[in-house]
C-alpha cells in the first residue's frame, strides 16, 4: 500500500464519487447551456458585424447544431475565413 499525504486526493475514489460525478455532469451542462446562450445571442448581430468577429450565420447555425464543442468548432471556421481572407 502506497503512502499518500494528506492534501492528495486519489483519482480513483473521486471519479467513483456519486457526489463528484453529479456535481462534474452539472457543471458541464451548465457550461454547455451557457455557451449555447451566448452563440444564440450572436444571432442577433447583423451580417457586418458577424463579419467583423470573421464569422457568419451559418457558421453559427452549424456550432449550435454540433453536439460537441460548438465553440471549438466556431473558433475552427473562424480561422479558416480568416485564412481564406489573407491568403485568397
Amino acid at each position: 500500500m502506497a503512502l499518500g499525504l494528506s492534501g492528495e486526493r486519489q483519482s480513483a475514489a473521486a471519479s467513483l464519487n456519486p457526489v463528484h460525478i453529479v456535481a462534474t455532469w452539472f457543471a458541464k451542462t451548465r457550461t454547455e447551456w451557457a455557451q449555447r446562450q451566448a452563440l444564440t445571442s450572436l444571432l442577433d448581430l447583423d451580417a457586418h458585424r458577424l463579419a467583423d468577429l470573421g464569422i457568419n450565420r451559418g457558421d453559427l447555425f452549424d456550432a449550435l447544431a454540433a453536439e460537441h464543442r460548438p465553440t471549438r468548432l466556431l473558433a475552427e471556421r473562424r480561422k479558416a475565413h480568416i485564412n481564406g481572407y489573407l491568403n485568397p
